[in-house]
């Protein structure tokens, strides 16, 4: 039992300050009074970090992380991926969400990939899996609502790595080796600009540059979002496009906009937590919660079998809901309001049996698996303003396609997000947004201040993390960086035809206690074991208390939580 400093107990572990709260594993929570920054690595931190000095404000701070990160993570994000934010204003206590994501091409449609060859499903790499970029015209509409420095500086950072180069870190170097033939099998200039001599993986503290890339940062710079969805670089983009028989156009891009509103939201220990709308999955973490909500997760051991039961049988009714009915809103009509209204997460889970894993779900068999290569950031100043953004290319180096002249990789959403059957919500359709694994949040207390923001990559896993982290913090009282350390789980269809019956894995770090593998294998469960710290994702977090901040940062990862 967790004892304040008299000795008493509290109600709940969660009732403590975070500066009571315990500490991580593999690393102590960052902390600091005049802003805090968390990322998937050390230069768009320091980026970011930068920002605040400067006298931005978080906004600023996580537009200079994020352009970093498009230089220094090029399998997670760039110039020609998709991005999804949210901000919390201190003053207002509103939570804003801007979509970023990429819609399909205005000549997309079934007919036109079946007659190319793509009969049963879309292409996964290549000129045709590519939507239009969304990131470059979200970081700029976050700007000019936002932004307090210009622009033109918060990108410098990012334009200085491209030309004069950074070393790679391990887990860079190894990415890019294991893409190599996939780089190297796409049209454009991936493996001359990635690979040593364009045919050799690179090493890690290997000097990695691409001028091309500061070029078309330091257009941006100089002309603002319009350089890359009307300008010289949408000329190259189209251009490069029809070369390699792609469909993105001119027209496309000139029509791309970004969405601005209100972030959906839910309440859950008393606390409030929005995350990104549709065609975001942050309903998922809604729906997960509203779930969670009927029980005393507290009142259950963290790493025993009850609780991972309740929690695995949580993500499988709203990935099952997801199927069913989720998709562009401006496509595809379905009950938002009651898929994340507490009714349905009641009504949910009454169906959970405690003692049995669920297999005989029709929309069960129809979740894929989705897994990407993305990265998250947080950002927090003074003032308490605080912003949660992911971006990504979808797969690692997304398309695999490099526009020539530009150092820019294009996305593969499209190809990844979309179906070709007909009646699925998310049958490809032009101008369409795809269902998009994408999502970030912010929790914030009964009076509207903020109590953390927080996010993770990792595809269909997103938000079995997040759910996880968010519960360890609000049920289990941990700080930000115990709640990301903490061993953790997810949940997937297996391919392993030994697996039937239960055609579902639960994927587990060896870190949780063997008996409580052996009670979930007896419940139903197939249970693989992953090493201790064999989880991917790259989780960040930052809560806010009497302000101070308080960062975490997932060591599955290469990035950090820096405060100062």
């Amino acid at each position: 039992m967790t004892r304040t400093s008299n000795g008493s107990s509290p109600a709940r572990a969660s009732d403590l300050p975070f500066s009571a709260r315990g500490s991580g594993e593999r690393r102590s929570v960052a902390m600091g009074r005049s802003g805090m920054v968390a990322t998937a690595h050390p230069l768009a931190t320091a980026a970011g970090l930068w920002a605040l000095e400067r006298g931005g404000n978080a906004m600023d701070a996580a537009l200079a992380a994020a352009g970093v990160c498009a230089v220094v993570l090029p399998a997670s994000c760039g110039l020609g991926g998709d991005c999804f934010l949210l901000y919390y204003d201190a003053k207002t206590q509103k939570v804003t969400g801007i979509n970023g994501s990429g819609a399909a091409p205005l000549t997309a449609t079934p007919e036109l990939y079946k007659e190319r060859g793509h009969i049963s499903r879309m292409p996964g790499r290549g000129p045709l899996s590519v939507g239009i970029p969304g990131a470059v015209d979200a970081y700029f509409t976050a700007f000019e609502r936002w932004g307090s420095i210009r622009m033109s500086d918060l990108l410098r950072p990012a334009e200085q790595y491209a030309r004069h180069g950074f070393a790679l870190t391990p887990s860079g170097a190894a990415m890019i080796g294991e893409m190599a033939e996939t780089l190297k099998a796409q049209p454009g200039g991936a493996a001359k600009t990635l690979l040593k001599d364009g045919r050799h993986a690179p090493h890690t503290g290997q000097i990695l540059k691409n001028e091309d890339l500061a070029d078309s940062i330091s257009l941006l710079r100089r002309q603002g979002r319009n350089a890359f969805y009307e300008g010289e670089l949408a000329e190259k983009i189209a251009a490069w496009m029809a070369k390699h028989d792609g469909l993105i156009t001119q027209e496309d891009l000139a029509a791309y906009t970004s969405d601005v509103y209100p972030a959906i939201s839910t309440t859950y220990r008393g606390h409030t937590v929005y995350t990104t709308a549709r065609p975001s999955q942050g309903l998922i973490l809604l729906q997960e919660l509203n779930i969670l909500a009927s029980t005393d997760l507290a009142g259950m051991d963290r790493e025993g079998a009850a609780a991972l039961h309740l929690m695995i049988e949580a993500k499988k009714l709203a990935f099952a809901d997801r199927n069913r009915y989720a998709g562009d809103p401006n496509f595809v009509t379905f009950p938002l309001d009651k898929l994340i209204g507490p009714e349905r997460g009641a009504s949910h889970f009454v169906s959970i049996d405690p003692n049995h894993a669920r297999i005989d779900d029709p929309a069960l068999s129809l979740i894929p698996e989705m897994v990407g290569d993305t990265t998250s950031l947080c950002t927090m100043d003074q003032e308490g303003n605080a912003v949660s953004l992911i971006h990504s290319l979808s797969a690692a180096f997304g398309s695999g396609c490099l526009v020539d002249g530009t150092g820019i990789f294009l996305n593969n959403r499209a190809g990844r997000g979309f179906s070709l059957q007909p009646g699925h919500p998310n049958i490809l359709a032009p101008g369409k947004r795809t269902m998009h694994t994408l999502h970030c949040y912010a929790v914030t207390r009964k009076d509207g201040t903020l109590a953390f923001v927080g996010g993770t990559p990792g595809g269909d896993q997103q938000p079995q993390w997040n759910m996880q982290v968010i519960a360890n913090i609000l049920d289990y009282g941990m700080s930000p960086q115990e709640a990301i350390e903490a061993p953790r789980w997810t949940s997937f269809p297996g391919t392993d035809p030994a697996n039937l019956p239960n055609p579902y894995e639960v994927r587990i770090e060896r870190r949780f206690p063997d008996e409580t593998l052996m009670e979930l294998r007896r419940r139903g469960h197939t249970v693989h074991a992953l090493p201790e710290w064999g989880s991917a994702g790259a989780a960040q977090v930052i809560a806010w208390e009497d302000g101070i901040c308080y960062g975490g940062s997932d060591p599955r990862a290469e990035g950090l939580a820096l405060g100062f």
